[in-house]
């Protein structure tokens, strides 16, 4: 598909006046002025916006192609604290990219931590911003094969406050639980719904 045409920007088209660490913690808040160039032409006015620093995060559903099921595990969730069905939230594995990592160094480490399960093959799914309104956080998403004969129960690091009741499910029942709207996260949704599309060609291609 074309794109229709229309001004181009960069980052070259935003200047920034300020950066301002506002809270430091778990994780980091920071506050910028700036401006950026209009699609009209010209500038905006001068703008303050809030910023979640997070940084890059990764992401990797856990795949068996030999059984067709898939790894999710189920975990308290702060952002999720005042959702009607509760704040434990169906997941796929997933860490914070630290320094000196690259998001596949992630993928093998989290995969250890959160399933107890090395991943065999992995596959690139997309990267993007979860919610670029207010955080810089871009996401990492992958698809990793497994053997999952010895996948589940409870996993996690007890000194970061992790309690992951992992599980596997048949591939089929994965995409029902989906579709009845059980699995609120974003990551997950796109993961299972690439995996619809191309489980037939990683059978093949894995086994």
């Amino acid at each position: 598909m074309d794109r229709k045409e229309g001004p181009c920007f960069s980052r070259a088209d935003v200047e920034v006046t300020e950066s301002k660490l506002v809270y430091q913690g778990f994780f980091n808040m920071r506050r910028y002025r700036l401006r950026h160039r209009l699609v009209e032409g010209g500038w905006s006015k001068l703008l303050e916006r809030e910023c979640f620093d997070r940084g890059p995060s990764v992401g990797v559903l856990l795949y068996d192609p030999y059984k067709d099921v898939v790894v999710l595990g189920e975990q308290f969730r702060i952002g999720a604290l005042e959702a009607n069905e509760g704040p434990w939230q169906l997941e796929i594995v997933a860490g914070i990219v630290e320094a000196g990592e690259t998001p596949e160094d992630v993928v093998h480490r989290e995969a250890i931590e959160e399933a107890g399960s090395d991943v065999l093959a992995l596959e690139y799914i997309y990267e993007y911003y979860p919610s670029p309104g207010g955080s810089n956080e871009k996401f990492y998403l992958f698809c990793g094969g497994i053997d999952s004969s010895n996948v589940g129960g409870v996993h996690g690091l007890a000194e970061e406050g992790e309690d992951i009741w992992v599980q596997t499910f048949p591939r089929a029942e994965a995409w029902q639980i989906l579709q009845e709207n059980y699995i609120h996260n974003a990551a997950t949704i796109i993961a299972l719904q690439w995996l619809q599309m191309n489980y037939q060609r990683l059978q093949q291609q894995w086994q």
